[in-house]
């Protein structure tokens, strides 16, 4: 190029790209480091990898995972428009969460509305993606709360609540799995995750001993009087105990007992895959999806609520139907039932329990009326 020539401009393209490139490189940088007035010694650096590693633990692998596809999604939604998702903008981020709502398109095929907890939980994630670049996002601007407050107001609905699986229920659920070592597993599954009101996740988590693998959630002891699991939670690790059954038939403990015992479960993930003879269990942990698998298919098999089309059964049961059937199911204190699925409070319990007596306690009456 001669000497005299003009250097060409960027065009917007080629803004765009080039912020993207930064954005990149900031994603790779380590969100903790040593300040820059801080010499660096052996020690220092130590204590810089033990805090990185607690940083990542303040969020679980699933969490990470949501809020990084979520900080995709935006940084594409940007991309797209010609903007840049850094440094945030809150007149962008209302935008984008108006265009969640109700989705503009581009082309013949328009993308679906979002619910109003999954823009939130986008928005969850969005604080979180400039968090890590050490940019906070103030979602209190009124560029974000008054549209996040119309969002709410036109579109919010009634949660759609899972169907709970009662105790009739997961009866019927079982005499549907053959009588093999993968019928063996899931038995142990389906009562494992029905008296411990456990999550998918939580079940699928479980070591059988403390500290076997990385990705343990939790682990379990096995008593005279029952099992004792052991998981870790947000706030924290909590104890759930599960009681042996009033028969070995739908006892949690024997079927659990039964799977260890003939799957060779020794060490490592409790609920594996299994070989497609049917003869060995594998060392592979399972996915939480599978939970949720099996369950449908047993709901199917059982003929639960056959006044309904096969696909509108398979709506309504979830992995966490087996969570809301310990809470409508349990005819005990309803503090006992709460401490069992970990919440926080009663009210959150009383949102699972699809059978409780909602005027029990009947304040009309007790005003004197």
């Amino acid at each position: 190029m001669p000497e005299n020539s003009e250097k060409p401009t960027s065009s917007p393209a080629d803004t765009v790209a080039r912020a993207r490139r930064d954005e990149c490189a900031r994603d790779k940088t380590d969100t903790i480091a040593l300040p820059a007035h801080v010499a660096g010694s052996g020690a220092l650096d130590q204590l810089v990898n033990t805090a990185r590693d607690y940083a990542s633990a303040a969020a679980s692998d699933n969490t990470r995972s949501a809020y990084a596809k979520d900080w995709a999604h935006f940084a594409r939604w940007c991309r797209m428009r010609g903007a840049d998702p850094l440094p945030p903008s809150p007149e962008l981020v209302g935008l984008y969460i108006a265009d969640l709502a109700a989705p503009q398109g581009q082309g013949a095929v328009k993308p679906p509305a979002l619910s109003v907890a999954s823009i939130e939980r986008r928005l969850s994630g969005l604080g979180w993606g400039y968090a890590q670049r050490g940019l906070p996002l103030d979602r209190k601007n009124r560029h974000i709360a008054s549209v996040l407050a119309g969002i709410r107001r036109k579109h919010a609905r009634p949660p759609v609540q899972k169907e709970a699986i009662l105790a009739e229920d997961i009866r019927a659920m079982l005499a549907t799995l053959p009588h093999d070592l993968r019928g063996l597993r899931d038995r142990a599954i389906l009562l494992i995750g029905f008296a411990g009101g456990l999550r998918r996740s939580e079940i699928v988590s479980l070591d059988r001993h403390k500290d076997d693998t990385m990705d343990s959630g939790g682990w379990i002891d096995i008593l005279d009087g029952g099992a004792l699991i052991r998981l870790r939670g947000k706030t924290g690790w909590r104890e759930v105990e599960i009681g042996r059954g009033s028969s070995e038939q739908t006892c949690p403990v024997h079927a659990l007992e039964q799977w260890l015992h003939f799957g060779r479960i020794t060490f490592g993930p409790v609920f594996t895959g299994v070989t497609r003879d049917g003869k060995r269990a594998r060392d592979t942990r399972l996915n939480d999806k599978h939970i949720a698998r099996l369950v449908k298919a047993c709901v199917l098999d059982a003929g639960l609520r056959p006044d309904l089309p096969d696909a509108e059964r398979v709506k309504l049961y979830s992995g966490h139907s087996l969570r809301a059937g310990l809470a409508s199911s349990a005819e005990v204190d309803e503090r006992y039932v709460q401490k069992q699925l970990g919440h926080a409070s009663a009210e959150m319990t009383r949102r699972y329990q699809r059978r409780r007596d909602r005027f029990r306690v009947n304040l009309t009456k007790a005003a004197g009326l």
